[in-house]
C-alpha cells in the first residue's frame, strides 16, 4: 500500500505493531548461506547445548532484517530511510519464537542537508511470543517537507 505523508503529518508517540513471524531451522541456514556467519552459536545444537543458552541462538542481522522487514507494510514515496543508529541485540532469539515489531516516532527535527526535508526517528522495537524486547534500533528517514503555498 503506498501512502503520502510528509514530514509535518508525523505525530510524535505514534505507535504500530505488526504481524508475527516465527523463526524457523530454514531462517537459520539461509541467513548462514547469505552472509557467511557459520558461528557454532547459530548451526551447532550440540556445541550449544553446553553454553547457558541451552540451545542455537538468531544470527542478530536476521533478527534486525526480518524485524526491519515486518515494518515495510506501507510505502512512502516522499521519505526514504538514512539508516539505523543505537541498534542493540537485547536477548536471545531461538528457532521457534514468534517475533513482531513495535515502530514508534519518537522524534522529529531538521535536517540540516536538505532544507526541503526533515528527519523523523522511529524507534524499532523487535518483540518476542512473551512480550520481551529482544531487539530495539532507531530507524531514521528523510522526509520532505509540505510545499510552501503561495
Amino acid at each position: 500500500m503506498e501512502q503520502t505523508t510528509y514530514f509535518e503529518d508525523y505525530q510524535i508517540g505514534f505507535s504500530r505493531t505488526t504481524f508475527g513471524r516465527t523463526i524457523t531451522e530454514t531462517d537459520f541456514v539461509v541467513h548462514a548461506g547469505h552472509t557467511g556467519d557459520f558461528f557454532p552459536h547459530h548451526m551447532d545444537a550440540e556445541y550449544m547445548k553446553a553454553t547457558p543458552f541451552g540451545q542455537r541462538i538468531a544470527h542478530g542481522t536476521m533478527v534486525f532484517s526480518i524485524g526491519v522487514g515486518l515494518t515495510a507494510s506501507i510505502i512512502n514515496p516522499v521519505a526514504f530511510s538514512y539508516g539505523y543508529d543505537r541498534l542493540r541485540f537485547i536477548r536471545p532469539v531461538f528457532i521457534g519464537d514468534t517475533i513482531k515489531t513495535r515502530a514508534t516516532i519518537t522524534a522529529k527535527e531538521d535536517d540540516p542537508k536538505r532544507a526541503n526535508a526533515g528527519r523523523v526517528i522511529e524507534r524499532c522495537e523487535v518483540i518476542n511470543q512473551r512480550g520481551e524486547v529482544v531487539l530495539a534500533a532507531d530507524h531514521i528517514y528523510i522526509v520532505e517537507r509540505r510545499a510552501a503555498v503561495l
